[in-house]
């Protein structure tokens, strides 16, 4: 780490960062390692060879303060050859991604040895929410940790610390559809019955790693000094106050993060990648095209997906959709519907290859994002005012999308409740909802800006930094202190 210890300058902390191996907390990660280093801070950045390789560059102003530590990724069975991120695999092979990640524990605690003995203990690391197993050898070097949580705040009060599970045991779908006990303000943030039977399967089941997610983050809550969130007050009033005593330690907004549309990779990248639908949009009306994006890991049938083709084609709106194939198909199966790509040629673009989706949100022909409302994904389209089509699916974005139609900067498309299914009906009204019915399409789109307005002020988030930035150093005065005491 020599190389970030010589960036750090007087009075300036060392940390490392490491990130779960997927881009939507790479980024993120390195976001916040930038703006650590504009404050004269040093940074490791530890991720695996072909993500460092991927990753946009860091001005050349922080380069000297940011090092990128690549750790060769294990091979685990039945994880392809060279998959590296969630972006490289289909959703069901995703946990054997968090196995093999697992397999880094040594060669991190030999990075740590080595930087102690050489007299550059780091002041900190933050790591995200699945490396339960970062803490145990970080304490045997004495640095402290931090976890750094890209999930909606109100999802993290939601699922809640061991402690009050313990106390209050939720062990049925039924127990998600009702505010848990620990929760004493009126809460919409809960489950219809379709969406807790997944949340209890996938975040509280074993899976192919050998540790659920919530045993996981569990972990990572109890064994960390402080808890940092991808949020800020605006969006989430008392929820941090509530955070920081039902985890009983400092629960730190750290602003929303957003990376600027030039660090949304390179040039050559999405030309390439994406067959230029940057240029695409450049020939569409203003404000005429929803942006389709319902991110990597989103259980998407190939029903699921005639469905949505069938309801974008009713809705006789221009769109951009960036479509992955789902896990249960194979290259051979055709993924759209008989005739639509021919039928909607004239105002639609499916893109099956990487699509830089700052830029998109960012271009002016871009109105509205039809999304699943992962919290990053939200988060970015904060940044342009756009209002929302909402399509949830996992985890805590069906709480995302209540939270963000209460705010009536968007809706969400009808879903059956007893079993989350949704037809070209539902997706075609929700579409012309927001892109196409007058006032209603005025309502959301002002609500959108007057969102874009409170939350993106760069000196309000920089404040947020800087608030976090005092948290660090604090503990590190303290440590300080007791050891030469």
């Amino acid at each position: 780490m020599a190389a970030a210890a010589d960036g750090a300058g007087a009075g300036g902390l060392e940390v490392v960062v490491f990130p779960w191996l997927a881009f939507g907390h790479m980024i993120p990660f390195l976001e916040l390692s930038k703006r650590l280093a504009a404050r004269g801070h040093a940074v490791a950045f530890v991720s695996t060879p072909r993500n460092l390789a991927r990753l946009p560059p860091v001005p050349a102003h922080l380069s000297a303060r940011i090092r990128f530590v690549a750790l060769p990724l294990p091979a685990v069975e039945g994880l392809p050859e060279g998959a590296e991120a969630t972006s490289d695999l289909p959703p069901d092979k995703v946990e054997l991604l968090k196995k093999a990640m697992d397999g880094l524990a040594g060669p991190l605690a030999s990075l740590l040895a080595d930087a102690v003995a050489a007299g550059r203990r780091p002041d900190w690391i933050i790591l995200d929410f699945c490396h339960h197993w970062v803490p145990p050898i970080a304490d045997q070097h004495k640095v402290p940790c931090a976890a750094l949580l890209f999930f909606h705040a109100a999802s993290m009060a939601f699922i809640g610390p061991r402690w009050a599970n313990d106390a209050h045991p939720r062990t049925k779908p039924e127990d998600f559809t009702v505010p848990p006990k620990w929760i004493p303000f009126p809460s919409t943030t809960v489950f219809l019955h379709h969406e807790a039977r997944r949340m209890l399967a996938d975040n509280f089941g074993e899976n192919a790693s050998g540790r659920s997610d919530t045993d996981r983050l569990w972990d990572v809550f109890e064994r960390c000094r402080l808890t940092i969130h991808r949020s800020c007050r605006e969006l989430e009033p008392g929820m941090f106050t509530l955070l920081s005593e039902l985890l009983r330690k400092p629960a730190v907004p750290a602003g929303i993060l957003l990376p600027g549309a030039t660090d949304d990779r390179d040039e050559d990248d999405w030309q390439s990648s994406s067959g230029g639908v940057l240029r695409w949009l450049d020939d569409q009306p203003p404000k005429s095209v929803v942006y389709v994006a319902l991110g990597s890991e989103a259980p998407l049938t190939l029903e699921n997906i005639h469905e949505l083709a069938l309801g974008l084609e009713l809705a006789g709106v221009r769109f951009l959709w960036a479509l992955r194939r789902p896990a249960d198909t194979n290259n051979k199966q055709e993924l759209l519907p008989a005739g639509f790509e021919e039928r909607t040629r004239a105002r639609g673009l499916v893109c099956t290859g990487w699509v830089p989706q700052v830029k998109v949100l960012a271009h002016g022909a871009t109105a509205a994002f039809l999304t699943h409302c992962g919290w990053g994904s939200t988060i970015e389209s904060f940044a342009f005012g756009l209002p929302l089509v909402m399509l949830p699916f996992l985890t805590d974005t069906p709480m995302i999308a209540r939270a963000m139609a209460e705010r009536g900067i968007g809706v969400q498309v009808a879903r059956d409740e007893s079993d989350g299914s949704f037809d070209k009906h539902g997706v075609a009204e929700a579409v012309r909802r927001v892109m196409v019915d007058g006032q209603g399409k005025e309502v959301f789109a002002t609500n959108a800006k007057k969102l874009k307005e409170l939350v993106v002020d760069e000196g309000r988030q920089e404040q947020y930094i800087h608030e976090l930035e005092e948290h660090l150093r604090r503990y590190k005065e303290a440590r300080s202190s007791t050891s030469t005491s």
